[in-house]
């Protein structure tokens, strides 16, 4: 269909039928996803025409449209006065590269990766009394996304930034300072994922 109306477009639904020795009615659903999806643009009166759009800008663009609220996953978090060792255990029974630290009030304080726990391991036999906000990355210099902010630019600070994740958080005002409270995180995997399904269409 896509070649047929490269070729004459713009070309009606019924002329696009004819070309196939289909009836319209068969074609109504494909041509409605083809015109969803960008690959053709459909003009009353006028019939259909070829965007011109790849499959890459078409991916393009939807990665750019898609909110990450819309596929952000649930954060994995450690209380700040939690140990280092307790931070280990709960990065591998998670199987995440990234953990959040919050405070008792349930605010961001900080991150910790995979690579800052190896190196707190080596040489350090008292994991269970060091408490992870010794090792931590505190805020403000935590990198951090929105439900609002598109996955693109999600993914534009992962790979600027070389990190495995980001908190996607809530700002909460409060009297002195903001504060943030973590509701998803999103990482290279669930980017990933977008991929993924997005090249199945």
């Amino acid at each position: 269909m896509i070649s047929i109306v490269k070729r004459n477009g713009p070309i009606k639904g019924e002329d696009i039928a004819d070309n196939l020795d289909l009836s319209r009615a068969a074609l109504r659903a494909d041509l409605a996803i083809l015109t969803m999806t960008g690959y053709l643009e459909a003009r009353p009166r006028v019939g259909y025409m070829y965007s011109g759009k790849t499959v890459n800008s078409l991916i393009a663009d939807r990665v750019k449209q898609t909110k990450v609220g819309e596929i952000k996953s649930v954060p994995v978090v450690v209380n700040s006065n939690q140990s280092i060792y307790d931070a280990v255990v709960t990065i591998f029974l998670e199987d995440v590269g990234t953990l959040f630290v919050i405070n008792n009030d349930g605010f961001l304080e900080g991150v910790v990766s995979r690579k800052d726990l190896l190196k707190s391991m080596l040489g350090n036999s008292n994991l269970d009394k060091i408490p992870i906000s010794i090792i931590m990355t505190r805020m403000p210099n935590v990198h951090v996304t929105t439900e609002t902010e598109s996955v693109w630019e999600a993914a534009r600070k992962i790979t600027e930034y070389e990190i495995d994740s980001l908190p996607v958080i809530r700002e909460v005002e409060n009297d002195l300072y903001k504060s943030y409270k973590v509701i998803g995180r999103i990482s290279k995997t669930t980017i990933t994922k977008l991929f993924v399904e997005l090249g199945c269409r």
